[in-house]
This record gives C-alpha cells, structure tokens and sequence, in this order.
C-alpha cells in the first residue's frame, strides 16, 4: 500500500520508491541519522499532528547535540509534515521524520554541509502492526540485563539511529524470554525506561515515573504529567528503586506508537486487573486529548489541511 504514497525528500514530494540512500552513505554505515516518530490522529477538524511544534524543536535539539546543520527552518519543516500527512490519504497514523547524510564516506566525521531530511507517513498498522499487544491490549515485560546508555557517554537527549541498538538488543532479550517489552535500569541500578518507551507507576494513588537526566526526553511523557496534573492527581518524578515493580499497584509503559501500555505481568509477577482504573482513566483522557474531543488541549492539535 505504502508504493503509491509520496515522501517529503530534500526539498520535494517523491513517489516512495525514490526515497533512496547509497549503503555507503555515512548515516547508514555509522548510524548518524536523527529522527522523530510523531502521531496523527482523526480529528472533526480533519488528520491532526500531535504536538508537531514540540517534535520539530526536539528534532533541532538533535541536530544541535550532534553538530549537524539542518537544511531548512523549524517551519519549514513543520509545513512538509503537514504537507505530507495531506498527500498520504491517511486519517490517523505515525509520521518519521528522518535527517541523515547521503553522502558516501567511510569517515568517522560526517562530511561537511547541511544533511538532508525526508518525511514518511504511515498508517499505525503499517508502522508497527500489533507490537506485542494483547486483546485486551495489555503487555507483558521483564527487567533486561542491559542498562540503558550513560549519558555521560554520549548525548542521550538526541534521537539519533545509533543510541537505539540499546534499546533493540534489550527488545529482543525480552523478546527471546517470552515477554512483550524490556525495563531497563540505569547504569546506577535505578529505573530508567522501555526499550523505546517511557515508565510509569501507579503507587498510592501518585502517578511515579523516572526523571529526567538517564532517559529521553519524552514528549509522550511530558505530555502525560501535564494532564495527569490537569486531573488532579500527584505526580512524582525522581529516581526510583527496581523494588518499586513489586510494589506498585499499575505499571505502564507510553510512547508515540503506544500511547498508554498497561502492564500485566512484569517477570513473573502478575499485576490485575490490568489495566488499572487510574491507568484506564489516563489513556481515555489522552484518547480524547488526541482525537480533539478536549478544548483545552487543541493548542497541542496541528490539523493537515
């Protein structure tokens, strides 16, 4: 379905199959492409983007963490994702925004000069089929072996392709176990985040989830605090104890593609029902925020019209 869909690429609208890359290129063989993965959703307004202004700034952060020069305004390219949601068809779904480097070199430096960008859009099912969800769509997760990136080591704020083999060599440990999702803690032993997804917790009534500083900077997470905040429920972010996963009364997981992920079972420790009911609550809330069903929220909403 996706071979008739046009891309943003460099400035232009392509037909998909032209969204081509050397396999000598620096982002492909060092892994130097940055990225953003944002939702749209069915709106009355028509397919909206959610917080699209928050995710171009994220993108530049990226960029600016890793020395790259972008090749075109903030604006600009909040104009292509919309522009690129309109020509897709689609009502609702996932948008990838890529920045990366064509040019062939074996360097350990990219060559010098702006990289390019290109624009993808996706339906969900297209993007990441069911992705470990039950019917009742609950997920299952197991602490992973491995720690998440220290970001005394390299700049974790930035999503860029390279930092994410941790996350896929955890996914895949926990995967290989039977389980839908990894936790990873952080190089101090505390709890950092998912593979690709943001942690949070459910303990006497206060909504818990890691700080900033180990994990990535979230707009789902962000944007999760804020209206759990708006529905007058305590929030506490900090770092948290592993013992934490035994003795909360919810666990979920959020992300761009997920949203909100109740947990079920964690190792061998069975949480139920699941979801929970503040659990339940959240993700109805941010159901609606989305689908535009929230006045207070339509400044996150930016309609492809």
């Amino acid at each position: 379905m996706v071979n008739g869909r046009v891309v943003y690429l460099g400035g232009e609208y392509r037909p998909w199959d032209e969204a081509n890359v050397h396999i000598m290129s620096h982002s492909f063989g060092r892994g130097s492409a940055i990225f953003e993965v944002i939702s749209f959703s069915d709106t009355p307004a028509g397919p909206a983007v959610f917080r699209l202004d928050e995710h171009v700034s994220r993108f530049f952060r990226s960029a600016s963490l890793l020395g790259m020069e972008p090749p075109l305004p903030p604006a600009e390219l909040q104009e292509a994702v919309l522009q690129t949601v309109k020509l897709s068809g689609l009502k609702a779904g996932l948008i990838k925004v890529f920045g990366f480097t064509p040019e062939i070199s074996s360097g350990v430096l990219p060559p010098p000069g702006p990289f390019r960008v290109a624009v993808f859009a996706f339906s969900r099912e297209e993007a990441v089929g069911g992705k470990g969800e039950s019917a009742s769509g609950t997920v299952t997760a197991c602490v992973s072996q491995w720690r998440r990136l220290d970001p005394q080591t390299i700049p974790i704020e930035a999503k860029v392709a390279a930092n994410y083999v941790n996350g896929m060599v955890a996914r895949a440990e926990a995967q290989k176990k039977g389980f839908d999702y990894a936790v990873l803690l952080d190089t101090q032993g505390f709890l950092a985040e998912g593979a690709t997804e943001s942690l949070f917790l459910v303990r006497e009534g206060r909504l818990m989830t890691p700080s900033l500083g180990t994990v990535l900077q979230s707009i789902t997470r962000k944007s999760l605090l804020v209206v759990a905040e708006e529905m007058g429920l305590e929030t506490v972010t900090g770092r948290l104890s592993p013992v934490l996963l035994e003795e909360a009364e919810e666990l979920f997981l959020s992300s761009t593609s997920a949203r909100v992920a109740p947990i079920r079972q964690i190792d061998t420790r069975i949480l139920g029902p699941a979801p929970g009911p503040l659990t339940q609550r959240i993700a109805e809330r941010i159901a609606a925020i989305t689908a535009g069903r929230d006045a207070r929220f339509w400044g996150w909403l930016f309609p492809a019209v």
